[in-house]
């Protein structure tokens, strides 16, 4: 989801051979690809006959790249146009998988979309919806209140001039609505002094991209009700691309393979359920050559962990992660 990918000509799955290494073990079943996006991690999976797939995303547009997948492999491949949160529609549905992936980044056709608006390029209005949404960033930029503007870039982009940008967005549109363009203008004059070595929009475009898909709480509840839904032995295994979805993926795992307390402002719970098997407690990065290769991969960050018990408790990962959750409804003062 990382909003520092370039336009790159081709699209490239992420940390694609060390994804497959761990899944690998548990092949000859089914494996959910919660963000399908081009079929990538799909068509290799699928290369195995043995092997089933559920593709999931909430982009319609992506279908074109499933009808394909559906075609060549009727009996082994389905689609779902769905939220990966509702990943719990097929709890009825006798689906026991080996392995649920997530790949939370964005492929090279939605970036270049002028329709989506992800792109700092984009001359068209702002958008930044990915499908099943309610409200647009054309919406949190030319309708909210200043403060909540404020609250969203600070804690969903981890903006350091997050007043400065708000106070002159809310200066610029009592003349016109503001566009995708309007919005880079601006923040480039709220950090004209920047020395960053990224966009000086990149982390106000995540904030945005991240509120008005809710991807906070598609995360979280993605992860808990995955795990519900993978039997014990089953892996759930994550690429992420910006601190604050990796925080999330390491202290889902982290906290729950461990015996020991994660945080000084939890509870000393003794009696904690250990879930997971966490095999690699850092994270998987992409090799010097993939990076050559593909330079979007340099933030990739690949977690893995193998369940090992039933648990219906997860008050103290969404009690950690509250204050997140609760920007979320924000929306509905919009």
């Amino acid at each position: 989801m990382s909003a520092t990918i370039k336009l790159e000509k081709k699209h490239f799955p992420v940390l694609l051979n060390e994804l497959i290494s761990i899944i690998s073990p548990l092949y000859s079943g089914t494996f959910i690809d919660c963000t399908f996006g081009q079929g990538g991690y799909s068509k290799k999976i699928l290369e195995n006959k043995f092997n089933k797939v559920i593709g999931i995303d909430r982009d319609p547009d992506v279908k074109k790249f499933s009808s394909i997948l559906k075609k060549k492999y009727p009996n082994r491949f389905e689609f779902e146009n769905i939220k990966f949160s509702e990943i719990s529609r097929f709890y009825n549905k006798s689906v026991k998988p080996n392995g649920i992936i997530f790949d939370l980044g964005y492929s090279t056709d939605q970036i270049k979309d002028e329709s989506k608006g992800l792109s700092f390029n984009s001359t068209s209005m702002l958008n930044m919806r990915m499908g099943i949404n309610n409200i647009s960033a054309d919406d949190v930029i030319n309708k909210m209140k200043p403060e909540y503007i404020e609250k969203i870039l600070k804690f969903y982009g981890e903006e350091n001039k997050s007043k400065s940008i708000t106070r002159i967005i809310v200066r610029d549109r009592k003349n016109k609505n503001l566009n995708t363009k309007d919005l880079v203008d601006i923040i480039n004059k709220a950090k004209k002094n920047s020395n960053s070595k990224i966009h000086n929009a990149t982390k106000s475009f995540q904030a945005l991209r991240i509120f008005v898909n809710e991807e906070i709480s598609e995360l979280i509840y993605g992860l808990i009700n995955s795990f519900k839904l993978l039997p014990i032995g089953g892996v759930i295994a994550v690429v992420t691309f910006h601190s604050i979805e990796d925080k999330i993926v390491k202290f889902f795992f982290k906290y729950y393979s461990e015996k020991n307390k994660t945080s000084r402002y939890l509870p000393d719970l003794s009696e904690k359920e250990i879930l997971f098997n966490l095999v690699n407690k850092k994270p998987i990065l992409p090799s010097i050559s993939e990076i050559k290769l593909n330079p979007p991969s340099r933030s990739a960050k690949l977690r893995y962990a193998i369940k090992i018990k039933n648990s219906e408790n997860f008050g103290d990962f969404l009690n950690k992660f509250n204050y997140l959750l609760e920007i979320e409804d924000l929306k509905k003062k919009i």
